[in-house]
């Protein structure tokens, strides 16, 4: 909308059927977001209105809520979905504590999406071949598009900490400051425009796909979380002697009593299960370990004032504002429900079947179909309504054959 209806307060709406469109652009049938498809109401947070400082036409963004139009948070809103896991923490005199660690690749232009994803050509004329995890080097040539990136970082008020090459061929990964659960995933979700946004300045695409290339590790969006009291700010995971607390171990119970019907919450896309079909440091697991990168569920070493809960499973693909949430949801059922979590492991393991989690799109929707767990925590509406748009997309995936199919079964008998 324009500046001008902005700041004078125009109300902009918009089709409720639109919170629950697939990513071809469909939607599912109307009855999954009100027959009538009424008009939400999106209302700015005054916290989320950014400049974009990489408009050559001056442009702004705002990050707004989607509320019905009677004043309450919409169900089929992520954010509000988020916010609502967040309130009733503050109910309970707790507060939790995120951070996102993202990953992500830098790819040439890719205008045939039959071919596979490239490097872009470095300074030396070359492509990247896997040589350069945790380098230094500048021969990639990407120095100009990160120095924007993070002059763009400090104008929209992103705080980084650490940004490093990863293991993948052209993947990096950025890890945001830990803080209050809304504004890391505002933050996560400006971080991803931004970058796809500057790429494209640079003539270079960036890719948040969970497994863009065979043969390679995917990008995670690992989220780090603990709790604090309102109040005093301690960390309640430790207590006075520095020890895990009982509240500590609910958390990680009632995370390994949701992982498995959230798992399509945490990993929505077809793609998202080419990362986890290879186990080490992508664990499709909910397990929990002290230290332990097989693990779904890490401890990461750390002192008991920062002791926090890693959840793993999450990848680059991931809604940041729904992913935190059911997160943060299923800890919290294990706070209330004092849920025990299973003995840690720790070295190599064997995942106890209780402990798996569905592999495939297909499996992880019809588990989250059967979960009684997931509709008392996020509404039959919207599980409903996400079931229907997910099915649109893996029945569009299956409308495909891929060139595996073609070049490994033609010939069978």
């Amino acid at each position: 909308m324009t500046a001008e209806g902005f700041l004078e307060g125009r109300r902009l709406q918009m089709a409720r059927g639109v919170l629950l469109q697939c990513i071809m652009g469909g939607y599912p049938p109307a009855r999954f977001y009100g027959s009538d498809d009424g008009d939400l109401a999106l209302t700015a947070d005054p916290r989320q209105i950014h400049r974009l400082p990489w408009s050559e036409t001056p442009r702004a963004l705002a990050i707004c809520d989607a509320d019905e139009l009677s004043g309450e948070s919409s169900r089929l809103s992520t954010r509000g979905q988020l916010k609502q896991v967040i309130a009733r923490y503050a109910a309970l005199g707790l507060a939790p504590v995120v951070a996102t660690e993202l990953e992500f690749f830098v790819f040439a232009p890719n205008d045939d999406p039959g071919q596979p994803f490239r490097p872009p050509v470095g300074r030396d004329g070359r492509r990247e071949d896997g040589y350069s995890a945790f380098s230094i080097s500048s021969n990639n040539g990407l120095r100009p598009f990160f120095k924007e990136v993070y002059e763009c970082m400090a104008a929209l008020g992103l705080p980084r900490d650490t940004f490093m090459h990863e293991m993948g061929v052209s993947q990096f990964e950025i890890n945001l400051l830990h803080g209050d659960p809304l504004l890391l995933a505002d933050q996560t979700f400006l971080f991803k425009h931004l970058l796809k946004e500057v790429a494209l300045k640079h003539g270079l695409i960036v890719v948040c796909m969970a497994k863009p290339l065979a043969h390679t590790p995917g990008s995670s969006m690992h989220i780090h979380q603990s709790l604090v009291e309102i109040g005093s700010g301690r960390n309640v995971f430790s207590d006075e002697s520095g020890q895990p607390t009982a509240l500590f171990h609910h958390f990680i119970g009632g995370l390994q009593a949701g992982m498995a019907d959230f798992t399509a919450l945490f990993a929505p896309n077809v793609n998202s299960y080419q990362r986890l079909c290879h186990p080490y440091a992508s664990p499709n697991n909910a397990c929990w370990s002290h230290d332990n990168r097989a693990a779904g569920l890490r401890i990461p070493a750390s002192s008991p004032v920062a002791r926090r809960v890693e959840n793993r499973l999450p990848g680059a693909d991931a809604n940041p504002y729904l992913a935190i949430a059911a997160s943060l949801a299923a800890g919290l059922h294990g706070i209330e429900n004092e849920l025990a979590p299973t003995a840690a492991i720790q070295g190599e393991f064997e995942v106890p079947d209780n402990l798996s989690l569905p592999c495939t799109l297909h499996a992880a929707l019809e588990r989250l179909k059967r979960s009684q767990l997931a509709r008392e925590l996020f509404g039959s509406e919207f599980i409903e309504g996400y079931i229907a748009s997910k099915t649109m997309e893996l029945t569009s995936f299956f409308d495909e054959i891929t060139p595996w199919e073609r070049r490994v079964l033609a010939a069978q008998a």
